[in-house]
């Protein structure tokens, strides 16, 4: 047997003839970039996440980006993020100038540890990107807390978390702005690079509307330097079919999510961690252990996919050695950089598929592996 990391034929077979349907409605249609389906999603996602506002873009690193432009936020200021999370969270503050500064992330959640945030904060700090990193939110409340006591703004980078909440609240919902990607593998992916961003600022949403369109109001009128990420109708399409089973799905990662952890907990692995104040929503499922590239080296030969997310921190990366950072600086995360990895999880992934994983890994623990 052969388990893929993710698979996404599955789900496409099962809404293949609404799909196609929903394609065939825009191509007959003929408005391709933004129109009515653009719209429809926008509204959808809005509700969904408890905001006044969703703004469809062409990607998730596109949603950062704009959202910090709409913010003001530019040279000469800094921006908190997490070392631990894809590089986009750090390229969206470099691509409008501005400088990261990174907090080290709580080893259970491998969110942003918030009781380190405030010491790393300084006059020039504008802005927070919390990142609710594989499916699990950042503890808000302390992180706005600090935000209104120092005057910074949030944008929360929840492109792996649609779904999640903390103490009720969707992901997106508490800073001022939330961005979202639906990349392919996403828990709501299209077939395409997509994004969306949401907020319940009426003024924040004009800008960034404005600056996806090339800082244009209206055709060949341009008062900004703007953009062109505008979210086509054939992705927004096929994420309206999507849509609707997202809470389904999500249950059905969190179903596979207990199996393994229960099936797992005996070993010496670290597993995912669920704090009482967030439901997690299981984008990817990340175990750790020491034996890290041992292990995957294990499930590759017994045909099980897996993936390392992410061998390199953000602070080590080359291209920020000016920003003065060196090993040791963030040790947890570093740490899972060196230890994690993620084993096969998507809503499709079959009983017997779930079971041959579990059984390799343990094969590898009982083989005296220690």
């Amino acid at each position: 047997m052969r388990v893929p990391l993710v698979d996404l034929k599955k789900q496409y077979m099962q809404l293949r003839d609404e799909i196609l349907q929903s394609l065939d409605e825009v191509m007959q249609d003929g408005r391709f970039i933004l129109g009515p389906q653009v719209e429809a999603l926008e509204g959808e996602i809005a509700r969904y996440t408890h905001t006044r506002y969703g703004i469809g873009v062409a990607n998730g690193t596109d949603a950062l980006v704009m959202a910090l432009r709409a913010l003001g936020i530019g040279p000469g200021d800094e921006v908190i993020t997490s070392p631990f999370t894809f590089f986009a969270s750090a390229e969206g503050i470099s691509n409008v100038g501005a400088t990261p500064v990174f907090v080290d992330i709580d080893p259970k959640t491998y969110c942003m540890d918030v009781s380190k945030l405030e010491e790393r904060i300084t006059e020039r700090t504008r802005a927070i990107i919390p990142v609710h990193i594989f499916g699990h939110m950042v503890d808000m409340d302390p992180l706005m807390e600090l935000a209104e006591k120092y005057h910074l703004k949030v944008v929360e980078d929840a492109c792996q978390a649609i779904g999640s909440t903390y103490k009720g609240r969707p992901a997106g919902s508490i800073g001022n702005i939330g961005c979202f990607s639906f990349f392919p593998t996403k828990n709501l992916g299209g077939y395409g690079d997509g994004g969306m961003i949401v907020t319940s600022d009426e003024e924040l949403t004009a800008k960034i509307r404005l600056l996806r369109h090339h800082g244009s109001p209206k055709k060949y009128h341009h008062v900004d330097i703007g953009y062109n990420s505008r979210l086509d109708a054939v992705q927004a399409a096929i994420l309206r079919i999507k849509f609707p089973h997202l809470d389904r799905w999500n249950e059905l990662r969190r179903e596979k999510a207990a199996i393994y952890g229960e099936a797992l907990r005996d070993l010496p692995l670290h597993l995912p961690y669920e704090s009482k104040d967030c439901r997690h929503v299981y984008h990817l499922y990340v175990i750790a252990t020491d034996l890290r590239d041992q292990l995957m080296e294990h499930l590759k030969e017994r045909g099980v996919a897996s993936g390392i997310y992410y061998p390199v921190p953000l602070h080590l990366q080359p291209v920020y050695q000016g920003l003065g950072y060196k090993p040791g600086d963030f040790p947890n995360a570093e740490a899972a950089c060196r230890r994690c990895l993620a084993i096969p999880m998507y809503p499709e992934l079959e009983a017997d598929e779930q079971a041959f994983v579990i059984r390799a890994i343990k094969e590898f623990f009982e083989a005296g592996a220690r």
